[in-house]
Protein backbone atom coordinates (compact mmCIF):
# COMPACT_ATOMS: atom_id res chain seq x y z
CA UNK A 1 0.00 0.00 0.00
CA UNK A 2 2.80 2.42 0.51
CA UNK A 3 4.58 1.85 -2.70
CA UNK A 4 1.13 2.18 -4.25
CA UNK A 5 1.03 5.91 -3.05
CA UNK A 6 4.62 6.61 -3.98
CA UNK A 7 6.69 5.72 -0.96
CA UNK A 8 10.57 4.68 -2.58
CA UNK A 9 12.64 2.06 -1.58
CA UNK A 10 14.54 3.77 0.43
CA UNK A 11 11.57 4.93 2.22
CA UNK A 12 10.21 1.32 2.81
CA UNK A 13 13.53 0.06 4.10
CA UNK A 14 13.92 3.44 6.67
CA UNK A 15 10.00 2.75 8.07
CA UNK A 16 10.93 -0.87 8.32
CA UNK A 17 14.28 -0.25 10.60
CA UNK A 18 12.45 2.42 12.65
CA UNK A 19 9.71 -0.20 13.26
CA UNK A 20 12.10 -2.63 14.44
CA UNK A 21 14.01 0.21 16.73
CA UNK A 22 10.57 1.16 18.20
CA UNK A 23 10.53 -1.68 19.85
CA UNK A 24 13.90 -0.67 21.85
CA UNK A 25 12.21 1.59 23.21
CA UNK A 26 10.50 -0.40 25.90
CA UNK A 27 12.53 -3.67 25.08
CA UNK A 28 15.88 -1.63 26.25
CA UNK A 29 15.02 -0.09 29.41
CA UNK A 30 13.06 -2.93 30.02
CA UNK A 31 16.38 -5.20 29.63
CA UNK A 32 18.99 -2.53 31.38
CA UNK A 33 16.73 -2.81 34.62
CA UNK A 34 16.39 -6.55 34.63
CA UNK A 35 19.61 -6.89 33.95
CA UNK A 36 21.08 -4.74 37.02
CA UNK A 37 18.23 -6.48 39.14
CA UNK A 38 19.73 -10.20 38.13
CA UNK A 39 23.66 -9.12 38.30
CA UNK A 40 22.54 -8.07 42.04
CA UNK A 41 20.81 -11.01 42.70
CA UNK A 42 23.61 -13.13 41.72
CA UNK A 43 26.35 -10.98 43.80
CA UNK A 44 24.06 -11.18 46.64
CA UNK A 45 24.32 -15.61 45.90
CA UNK A 46 27.64 -15.44 45.93
CA UNK A 47 28.32 -13.48 48.66
CA UNK A 48 25.91 -15.02 51.09
CA UNK A 49 25.23 -18.65 49.88
CA UNK A 50 28.58 -18.98 48.60
CA UNK A 51 30.86 -16.90 50.72
CA UNK A 52 34.80 -17.91 50.83
CA UNK A 53 36.56 -14.86 48.88
CA UNK A 54 33.36 -13.71 47.50
CA UNK A 55 32.21 -12.82 50.57
CA UNK A 56 33.22 -8.91 50.57
CA UNK A 57 31.25 -8.74 46.61
CA UNK A 58 29.84 -5.17 46.04
CA UNK A 59 26.08 -6.00 46.25
CA UNK A 60 24.35 -2.99 44.33
CA UNK A 61 27.00 -1.79 42.00
CA UNK A 62 25.82 -0.59 38.74
CA UNK A 63 28.34 -0.98 35.47
CA UNK A 64 28.06 1.55 32.81
CA UNK A 65 30.08 -0.01 30.40
CA UNK A 66 27.90 -3.00 30.92
CA UNK A 67 24.73 -0.93 30.50
CA UNK A 68 25.91 0.47 27.64
CA UNK A 69 27.56 -2.33 26.10
CA UNK A 70 24.49 -3.87 26.60
CA UNK A 71 22.24 -1.23 25.23
CA UNK A 72 24.86 -1.39 21.72
CA UNK A 73 24.21 -5.11 21.36
CA UNK A 74 20.81 -4.85 21.39
CA UNK A 75 20.24 -2.15 18.88
CA UNK A 76 22.58 -3.46 16.87
CA UNK A 77 20.64 -6.87 17.03
CA UNK A 78 18.06 -5.33 15.92
CA UNK A 79 19.24 -3.64 12.78
CA UNK A 80 20.82 -6.40 11.89
CA UNK A 81 17.82 -8.41 12.16
CA UNK A 82 15.62 -6.13 10.46
CA UNK A 83 18.26 -5.72 7.43
CA UNK A 84 16.52 -8.83 5.50
CA UNK A 85 12.87 -8.23 5.95
CA UNK A 86 13.34 -4.37 4.91
CA UNK A 87 14.88 -5.19 1.70
CA UNK A 88 12.53 -7.84 1.16
CA UNK A 89 10.11 -5.09 1.49
CA UNK A 90 11.33 -2.30 -0.39
CA UNK A 91 11.54 -5.28 -3.59
CA UNK A 92 7.66 -4.99 -3.73
CA UNK A 93 6.65 -3.47 -6.55
CA UNK A 94 2.99 -1.37 -6.44
CA UNK A 95 1.39 -4.36 -8.98
CA UNK A 96 2.51 -7.09 -6.64
CA UNK A 97 0.85 -4.74 -3.68
CA UNK A 98 -2.29 -3.91 -5.55
CA UNK A 99 -2.89 -7.24 -6.04
CA UNK A 100 -1.97 -9.10 -2.84
CA UNK A 101 0.12 -11.85 -4.77
CA UNK A 102 3.30 -11.90 -2.78
CA UNK A 103 3.55 -15.35 -1.96
CA UNK A 104 5.27 -17.81 -3.60
CA UNK A 105 3.35 -19.21 -6.37
CA UNK A 106 6.06 -21.83 -7.89
CA UNK A 107 4.36 -25.27 -9.31
CA UNK A 108 4.64 -27.89 -6.88
CA UNK A 109 5.94 -30.88 -9.13
CA UNK A 110 6.73 -33.71 -6.56
CA UNK A 111 4.84 -34.30 -3.33
CA UNK A 112 4.72 -36.70 -0.61
CA UNK A 113 2.61 -40.13 -1.07
CA UNK A 114 -0.73 -39.36 0.95
CA UNK A 115 -0.80 -42.90 1.65
CA UNK A 116 2.24 -42.24 3.91
CA UNK A 117 1.30 -39.21 5.25
CA UNK A 118 -2.13 -37.26 5.50
CA UNK A 119 -2.35 -34.48 3.39
CA UNK A 120 -2.23 -31.84 6.40
CA UNK A 121 1.13 -33.47 7.11
CA UNK A 122 2.32 -33.20 3.76
CA UNK A 123 1.52 -29.51 3.55
CA UNK A 124 3.03 -28.76 6.66
CA UNK A 125 6.37 -30.22 5.65
CA UNK A 126 6.34 -28.21 2.83
CA UNK A 127 5.30 -24.55 4.01
CA UNK A 128 8.80 -26.22 5.75
CA UNK A 129 10.72 -27.21 3.00
CA UNK A 130 9.51 -24.44 0.29
CA UNK A 131 11.43 -21.67 1.63
CA UNK A 132 14.73 -22.76 1.59
CA UNK A 133 16.15 -19.44 3.36
CA UNK A 134 14.23 -19.56 6.19
CA UNK A 135 14.61 -23.57 6.59
CA UNK A 136 18.18 -22.89 6.95
CA UNK A 137 17.78 -20.57 8.64
CA UNK A 138 15.53 -22.50 11.40
CA UNK A 139 17.76 -25.31 11.47
CA UNK A 140 20.77 -23.26 11.94
CA UNK A 141 18.80 -21.64 14.87
CA UNK A 142 18.38 -25.17 16.50
CA UNK A 143 21.53 -26.76 15.92
CA UNK A 144 23.30 -23.61 17.21
CA UNK A 145 21.55 -23.79 20.55
CA UNK A 146 22.35 -27.80 20.81
CA UNK A 147 26.36 -27.08 19.84
CA UNK A 148 26.11 -24.18 22.88
CA UNK A 149 24.39 -26.74 25.20
CA UNK A 150 26.83 -29.36 24.42
CA UNK A 151 29.78 -26.97 24.34
CA UNK A 152 29.14 -25.59 27.85
CA UNK A 153 28.76 -29.05 29.11
CA UNK A 154 32.84 -29.78 28.58
CA UNK A 155 33.28 -26.50 30.03
CA UNK A 156 31.23 -27.72 33.10
CA UNK A 157 33.47 -30.86 33.02
CA UNK A 158 37.05 -28.94 32.60
CA UNK A 159 35.71 -26.84 35.83
CA UNK A 160 35.73 -30.17 37.85
CA UNK A 161 39.01 -31.30 36.42
CA UNK A 162 40.36 -27.55 37.23
CA UNK A 163 39.00 -27.51 40.39
CA UNK A 164 38.55 -31.17 41.80
CA UNK A 165 35.49 -31.47 44.65
CA UNK A 166 35.78 -34.63 46.76
CA UNK A 167 33.59 -35.49 49.30
CA UNK A 168 36.26 -36.59 51.85
CA UNK A 169 38.42 -33.63 51.48
CA UNK A 170 39.48 -32.47 54.77
CA UNK A 171 39.39 -28.99 56.85
CA UNK A 172 42.08 -29.95 59.55
CA UNK A 173 44.88 -32.94 58.23
CA UNK A 174 47.06 -34.41 61.81
CA UNK A 175 50.25 -36.50 60.49
CA UNK A 176 52.91 -38.28 61.84
CA UNK A 177 56.13 -36.46 61.88
CA UNK A 178 58.06 -39.34 60.27
CA UNK A 179 55.36 -40.11 58.04
CA UNK A 180 54.72 -43.72 59.62
CA UNK A 181 51.85 -45.35 61.51
CA UNK A 182 52.63 -43.45 64.81
CA UNK A 183 49.63 -41.73 65.72
CA UNK A 184 47.46 -43.67 68.20
CA UNK A 185 44.19 -45.03 67.51
CA UNK A 186 42.27 -43.39 70.55
CA UNK A 187 43.06 -39.67 69.57
CA UNK A 188 40.67 -40.31 66.62
CA UNK A 189 37.37 -41.15 69.24
CA UNK A 190 39.00 -37.96 71.47
CA UNK A 191 38.77 -35.76 68.68
CA UNK A 192 35.25 -36.86 67.32
CA UNK A 193 33.38 -36.04 70.91
CA UNK A 194 35.00 -32.73 70.57
CA UNK A 195 32.70 -29.06 69.54
CA UNK A 196 32.60 -28.31 65.80
CA UNK A 197 33.56 -31.59 64.70
CA UNK A 198 32.04 -32.54 61.76
CA UNK A 199 33.26 -36.02 60.87
CA UNK A 200 36.68 -37.75 61.33
CA UNK A 201 38.73 -40.63 60.09
CA UNK A 202 41.87 -42.11 59.50
CA UNK A 203 44.65 -43.71 57.05
CA UNK A 204 47.07 -45.97 57.61
CA UNK A 205 49.82 -46.76 55.02
CA UNK A 206 53.00 -48.84 53.97
CA UNK A 207 55.75 -48.14 51.49
CA UNK A 208 57.92 -50.21 49.35
CA UNK A 209 56.14 -53.60 50.43
CA UNK A 210 57.46 -56.55 48.70
CA UNK A 211 54.98 -58.22 46.22
CA UNK A 212 54.59 -60.73 43.54
CA UNK A 213 52.13 -59.28 39.92
CA UNK A 214 50.90 -62.10 37.62
CA UNK A 215 51.07 -65.18 39.58
CA UNK A 216 51.65 -66.95 36.50
CA UNK A 217 54.81 -64.37 35.42
CA UNK A 218 55.99 -64.14 39.11
CA UNK A 219 57.18 -60.64 38.37
CA UNK A 220 58.42 -59.23 41.30
CA UNK A 221 58.46 -55.42 42.72
CA UNK A 222 57.09 -52.82 45.52
CA UNK A 223 54.03 -51.56 46.43
CA UNK A 224 52.49 -48.92 48.73
CA UNK A 225 49.60 -49.78 50.48
CA UNK A 226 46.55 -47.11 51.81
CA UNK A 227 43.80 -48.17 53.97
CA UNK A 228 40.48 -46.33 53.67
CA UNK A 229 37.54 -46.35 55.82
CA UNK A 230 34.11 -47.11 55.08
CA UNK A 231 33.75 -43.08 54.62
CA UNK A 232 36.82 -42.84 52.03
CA UNK A 233 35.28 -46.17 50.13
CA UNK A 234 31.88 -44.19 50.62
CA UNK A 235 32.98 -41.39 48.72
CA UNK A 236 34.73 -42.78 45.88
CA UNK A 237 31.28 -44.30 44.97
CA UNK A 238 29.69 -40.83 45.54
CA UNK A 239 32.46 -38.89 43.58
CA UNK A 240 32.15 -41.43 40.53
CA UNK A 241 36.08 -42.34 40.76
CA UNK A 242 35.71 -46.11 40.08
CA UNK A 243 36.58 -46.66 36.50
CA UNK A 244 33.83 -49.11 34.74
CA UNK A 245 33.94 -52.92 36.17
CA UNK A 246 35.15 -52.13 39.26
CA UNK A 247 33.35 -53.77 42.48
CA UNK A 248 33.64 -51.82 45.23
CA UNK A 249 31.20 -53.65 47.65
CA UNK A 250 34.06 -56.90 47.60
CA UNK A 251 36.91 -54.66 49.43
CA UNK A 252 34.60 -53.27 52.43
CA UNK A 253 35.41 -55.29 55.60
CA UNK A 254 37.90 -57.50 55.98
CA UNK A 255 38.24 -59.28 52.93
CA UNK A 256 40.78 -60.41 50.34
CA UNK A 257 40.05 -57.63 48.01
CA UNK A 258 41.69 -54.34 47.07
CA UNK A 259 41.47 -51.20 44.64
CA UNK A 260 44.69 -49.85 42.57
CA UNK A 261 45.28 -47.01 40.46
CA UNK A 262 44.69 -47.32 36.43
CA UNK A 263 47.71 -46.08 34.35
CA UNK A 264 48.16 -46.40 30.91
CA UNK A 265 51.56 -48.72 31.73
CA UNK A 266 50.15 -50.46 34.73
CA UNK A 267 51.03 -53.98 34.57
CA UNK A 268 47.26 -54.69 37.06
CA UNK A 269 44.24 -54.65 35.72
CA UNK A 270 40.70 -55.56 36.87
CA UNK A 271 40.27 -59.15 38.31
CA UNK A 272 44.02 -59.66 38.42
CA UNK A 273 45.64 -61.19 41.36
CA UNK A 274 48.85 -60.00 42.88
CA UNK A 275 50.27 -61.66 46.45
CA UNK A 276 51.81 -59.88 49.46
CA UNK A 277 53.02 -61.75 51.94
CA UNK A 278 51.46 -64.51 52.75
CA UNK A 279 47.75 -63.42 50.91
CA UNK A 280 46.81 -63.25 47.66
CA UNK A 281 44.65 -60.07 46.80
CA UNK A 282 42.56 -59.65 43.75
CA UNK A 283 41.95 -56.51 42.41
CA UNK A 284 38.16 -55.49 42.53
CA UNK A 285 38.30 -52.01 40.93
CA UNK A 286 40.18 -49.04 40.19
CA UNK A 287 40.31 -45.64 40.61
CA UNK A 288 40.02 -43.24 37.50
CA UNK A 289 42.73 -41.00 38.51
CA UNK A 290 45.43 -40.97 41.83
CA UNK A 291 44.30 -38.95 44.35
CA UNK A 292 47.73 -39.02 46.15
CA UNK A 293 49.03 -36.81 43.84
CA UNK A 294 48.79 -33.60 42.81
CA UNK A 295 47.89 -33.43 38.96
CA UNK A 296 46.41 -37.16 39.32
CA UNK A 297 48.67 -38.64 36.79
CA UNK A 298 50.40 -41.59 38.66
CA UNK A 299 54.04 -41.46 38.92
CA UNK A 300 54.53 -44.94 37.77
CA UNK A 301 53.94 -46.43 41.30
CA UNK A 302 51.98 -49.34 42.06
CA UNK A 303 49.33 -47.80 45.00
CA UNK A 304 46.91 -50.55 46.55
CA UNK A 305 43.51 -49.65 48.51
CA UNK A 306 42.52 -51.85 50.69
CA UNK A 307 40.05 -51.66 53.83
CA UNK A 308 41.29 -50.79 57.48
CA UNK A 309 40.43 -54.37 58.64
CA UNK A 310 42.33 -55.98 55.47
CA UNK A 311 45.16 -53.25 56.05
CA UNK A 312 45.43 -54.35 59.70
CA UNK A 313 45.74 -58.48 59.11
CA UNK A 314 48.11 -57.97 56.27
CA UNK A 315 50.54 -55.42 58.36
CA UNK A 316 49.67 -55.98 62.06
CA UNK A 317 49.13 -52.05 61.78
CA UNK A 318 46.66 -50.72 63.96
CA UNK A 319 47.39 -47.05 63.90
CA UNK A 320 47.45 -44.15 62.19
CA UNK A 321 49.79 -42.00 59.40
CA UNK A 322 47.19 -39.43 58.54
CA UNK A 323 43.84 -38.25 60.52
CA UNK A 324 41.68 -36.44 58.55
CA UNK A 325 38.86 -33.91 60.44
CA UNK A 326 35.96 -31.84 58.78
CA UNK A 327 34.56 -29.28 60.58
CA UNK A 328 31.35 -28.13 61.42
CA UNK A 329 29.96 -25.13 59.59
CA UNK A 330 29.80 -22.81 62.32
CA UNK A 331 33.12 -24.15 63.77
CA UNK A 332 35.37 -21.53 65.83
CA UNK A 333 39.14 -20.87 65.58
CA UNK A 334 38.58 -21.76 69.47
CA UNK A 335 37.21 -25.45 68.34
CA UNK A 336 40.05 -25.69 66.22
CA UNK A 337 42.64 -24.45 68.75
CA UNK A 338 41.13 -26.96 71.36
CA UNK A 339 41.79 -29.71 68.40
CA UNK A 340 45.69 -28.72 68.04
CA UNK A 341 46.48 -28.43 71.87
CA UNK A 342 45.70 -31.81 72.78
CA UNK A 343 47.98 -33.48 70.17
CA UNK A 344 51.70 -34.59 71.17
CA UNK A 345 55.25 -33.92 69.44
CA UNK A 346 54.76 -36.72 66.88
CA UNK A 347 51.90 -35.31 65.09
CA UNK A 348 51.59 -32.47 62.88
CA UNK A 349 49.05 -29.99 62.42
CA UNK A 350 48.05 -28.88 59.40
CA UNK A 351 44.61 -26.18 59.23
CA UNK A 352 43.76 -25.93 55.41
CA UNK A 353 40.18 -24.71 55.98
CA UNK A 354 41.63 -21.68 53.64
CA UNK A 355 42.55 -23.95 51.08
CA UNK A 356 38.86 -25.03 50.29
CA UNK A 357 37.96 -24.86 46.66
CA UNK A 358 33.74 -25.29 46.93
CA UNK A 359 33.02 -21.24 46.70
CA UNK A 360 35.22 -21.18 43.73
CA UNK A 361 34.03 -24.25 42.13
CA UNK A 362 30.04 -23.06 42.59
CA UNK A 363 30.56 -19.70 41.29
CA UNK A 364 31.86 -21.40 38.21
CA UNK A 365 28.91 -23.37 37.70
CA UNK A 366 26.85 -20.60 38.57
CA UNK A 367 27.99 -18.50 35.81
CA UNK A 368 27.88 -21.70 33.44
CA UNK A 369 24.38 -23.27 34.20
CA UNK A 370 23.48 -19.78 33.87
CA UNK A 371 24.61 -19.35 30.40
CA UNK A 372 23.06 -22.81 29.82
CA UNK A 373 19.32 -21.04 31.22
CA UNK A 374 20.13 -18.08 28.96
CA UNK A 375 20.57 -20.68 25.64
CA UNK A 376 18.27 -22.45 26.49
CA UNK A 377 15.27 -19.36 26.68
CA UNK A 378 16.35 -17.83 23.75
CA UNK A 379 15.88 -21.12 22.10
CA UNK A 380 12.26 -20.98 23.14
CA UNK A 381 11.13 -17.95 22.32
CA UNK A 382 13.02 -17.95 19.05
CA UNK A 383 11.18 -20.99 18.21
CA UNK A 384 7.86 -19.55 19.40
CA UNK A 385 8.38 -16.52 17.36
CA UNK A 386 9.98 -18.24 14.34
CA UNK A 387 6.68 -20.38 14.00
CA UNK A 388 4.33 -17.83 15.01
CA UNK A 389 5.69 -15.42 11.73
CA UNK A 390 5.27 -18.09 9.40
CA UNK A 391 2.25 -18.50 10.32
CA UNK A 392 1.60 -15.24 9.82
CA UNK A 393 3.16 -14.66 6.88
CA UNK A 394 0.19 -17.40 5.39
CA UNK A 395 -2.26 -16.40 7.18
CA UNK A 396 -4.40 -15.77 4.36
CA UNK A 397 -3.50 -19.21 2.78
CA UNK A 398 -4.99 -20.86 6.12
CA UNK A 399 -7.93 -18.41 6.21
CA UNK A 400 -8.76 -20.19 2.41
CA UNK A 401 -8.09 -24.09 3.47
CA UNK A 402 -10.97 -23.16 6.51
CA UNK A 403 -13.12 -21.81 4.42
CA UNK A 404 -13.10 -24.83 1.66
CA UNK A 405 -13.37 -27.48 4.99
CA UNK A 406 -10.33 -28.02 6.68
CA UNK A 407 -11.22 -28.13 10.41
CA UNK A 408 -9.25 -27.00 13.26
CA UNK A 409 -7.50 -29.84 14.14
CA UNK A 410 -6.12 -30.44 11.06
CA UNK A 411 -4.48 -27.01 10.78
CA UNK A 412 -3.19 -27.29 14.04
CA UNK A 413 -1.36 -30.69 12.73
CA UNK A 414 -0.40 -28.90 9.66
CA UNK A 415 1.82 -26.23 11.61
CA UNK A 416 2.54 -28.60 14.12
CA UNK A 417 4.05 -30.50 10.96
CA UNK A 418 5.93 -27.48 9.55
CA UNK A 419 7.44 -27.13 13.37
CA UNK A 420 8.54 -30.97 13.66
CA UNK A 421 10.40 -30.47 10.42
CA UNK A 422 12.20 -27.53 11.97
CA UNK A 423 12.99 -29.24 14.75
CA UNK A 424 13.75 -32.30 13.13
CA UNK A 425 16.31 -30.88 10.73
CA UNK A 426 17.96 -28.56 13.60
CA UNK A 427 18.13 -31.72 16.04
CA UNK A 428 20.01 -33.81 13.62
CA UNK A 429 22.52 -30.89 12.60
CA UNK A 430 23.12 -30.02 15.90
CA UNK A 431 23.75 -33.51 17.22
CA UNK A 432 26.01 -34.27 14.77
CA UNK A 433 27.92 -30.94 14.92
CA UNK A 434 27.41 -30.67 18.59
CA UNK A 435 29.02 -33.90 19.36
CA UNK A 436 32.19 -33.23 16.95
CA UNK A 437 32.67 -29.69 18.80
CA UNK A 438 32.18 -31.29 22.14
CA UNK A 439 34.76 -33.90 21.33
CA UNK A 440 37.39 -31.48 20.08
CA UNK A 441 36.95 -29.32 22.86
CA UNK A 442 37.35 -32.64 25.76
CA UNK A 443 40.28 -33.33 23.76
CA UNK A 444 41.81 -29.93 23.63
CA UNK A 445 40.68 -28.56 26.86
CA UNK A 446 40.68 -31.76 29.00
CA UNK A 447 42.78 -34.78 27.68
CA UNK A 448 45.84 -32.99 26.81
CA UNK A 449 46.26 -32.21 30.28
CA UNK A 450 44.62 -35.15 32.20
CA UNK A 451 45.79 -38.20 30.46
CA UNK A 452 43.32 -40.23 32.94
CA UNK A 453 40.28 -38.55 30.93
CA UNK A 454 38.13 -39.99 28.49
CA UNK A 455 35.63 -38.46 26.49
CA UNK A 456 32.10 -39.89 26.12
CA UNK A 457 28.48 -39.31 23.98
CA UNK A 458 27.60 -36.86 26.91
CA UNK A 459 23.84 -38.31 26.93
CA UNK A 460 22.29 -36.80 29.91
CA UNK A 461 23.09 -32.80 28.34
CA UNK A 462 21.69 -34.34 24.86
CA UNK A 463 18.82 -35.41 26.44
CA UNK A 464 18.21 -32.24 28.28
CA UNK A 465 18.28 -29.74 25.16
CA UNK A 466 16.36 -32.57 23.03
CA UNK A 467 13.53 -32.38 25.79
CA UNK A 468 13.78 -28.42 25.89
CA UNK A 469 13.63 -28.22 22.11
CA UNK A 470 10.84 -31.07 21.85
CA UNK A 471 8.37 -28.87 24.58
CA UNK A 472 9.84 -25.30 22.73
CA UNK A 473 8.07 -26.78 19.30
CA UNK A 474 5.34 -27.92 20.76
CA UNK A 475 4.61 -24.91 22.75
CA UNK A 476 5.33 -22.69 19.88
CA UNK A 477 2.65 -24.68 17.72
CA UNK A 478 -0.65 -23.01 20.49
CA UNK A 479 -0.38 -19.35 19.77
CA UNK A 480 -0.38 -19.70 16.24
CA UNK A 481 -3.21 -22.63 15.75
CA UNK A 482 -5.42 -20.44 18.83
CA UNK A 483 -5.55 -17.50 16.44
CA UNK A 484 -6.79 -19.49 13.75
CA UNK A 485 -9.03 -21.18 15.02
CA UNK A 486 -10.23 -17.53 16.13
CA UNK A 487 -10.51 -16.82 12.33
CA UNK A 488 -14.21 -16.73 10.74
CA UNK A 489 -14.46 -18.01 7.75
CA UNK A 490 -16.35 -14.85 6.96
CA UNK A 491 -13.53 -12.55 7.76
CA UNK A 492 -11.48 -14.63 5.56
CA UNK A 493 -13.51 -14.77 2.17
CA UNK A 494 -13.95 -10.84 2.58
CA UNK A 495 -9.98 -10.38 3.01
CA UNK A 496 -9.43 -13.16 -0.11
Amino acid sequence: MMRCIGMSKQQIIRFVRLEALNWCKTAVPVGVILGIVITWMLCASLRFLVGGEFSDMTLLGVSPIGIISGIVVGVVSVLIAARSPAKRAAKVSPVTAVSGNSNNTKTVNHVMNPRFCKVETVLGIRHAVSAKKNLILMTSSFALSIILFLSFSVLIEFVGFLIPQSSNTSDIDISSNDSSNSIDSKLLEKINGMSGVKRVFGRRNCLDVPAVINKDNQLSSTIDMVSYGEYDLDCLIKDKQLRKGSDISKVYGDSNYVLTIWAKDSPLDIGDKIIVGNEELEIAGMLKYDPFSSDGISKGDITLITSLETFTRLTGIADYSLILIQTMKGATNEDVAAIHNILDDNSVFHDRRDQRTTSTYIAFLLFIYGFLAIITLVTVLNIMNSISMSVSARIKQYGAMRAVGMDEHQLTKMIAAEAGTYALSGCITGCVVGLAISKLLYDTLITTHFSYATWSVPVVPLVIILLFILVAAIVAVYSPSKRIRNISVKETLNEL
